[in-house]
């Protein structure tokens, strides 16, 4: 003859399962309210379309014989294309600073970058970083050539 015995030191199936729906429940609420930060692989991404749109911009300018201007608008945290129109929005963690020049082909310049049809260019540079580490988007005035280039952000 066998003995029933009452087993009552583990949990039961229907316990684990109530757990894991808790946590998956709670997981789903809280998730979404994690910041999520501009990562340096990020921010290199965003460096790298910033060149790409100004070289699109240059190629352009070259292929229509045509001055093509890039608008930067630092405070409202953008670039635009003069070619496309294509709109490049950079995250509000990420500090943001153009060094323009006042004058381009002796008019003002404004908040642009030009390029002309001869692939020349009047120059500028885009600055993006985030937490000591930052990223130069460099078009050189003299051949309109564009550049990344890694740098030390400056620390706040």
């Amino acid at each position: 003859m066998r003995r029933q015995e009452n087993f009552t030191a583990g949990f039961t199936l229907l316990e684990i399962v109530a757990v894991v729906a808790i946590v998956a429940m709670l997981a789903a609420i809280l998730l979404p309210l994690v910041p999520r930060a501009t990562s340096r692989q990020r921010l290199a991404a965003f460096a790298v379309e910033a060149a790409a749109l100004l070289k699109a911009d240059r190629t352009a300018a070259v292929r229509r014989s045509a001055q093509i201007n890039a608008q930067i608008d630092a405070p409202g945290r953008m670039i635009r294309s003069g070619s496309t129109g294509r709109v490049l929005q950079i995250p509000a963690d990420v500090s943001f600073q153009a060094l323009l020049p006042l004058t381009c082909n002796e008019r003002p310049a404004r908040s642009t970058i030009s390029f002309f049809a001869t692939g020349m260019s009047c120059g500028g540079t885009i600055v993006l970083s985030r937490l000591g580490v930052g990223f130069e988007v460099r078009v050189n005035w003299l051949t309109g050539g564009i550049e990344v280039a890694a740098r030390n952000a400056p620390s706040t």
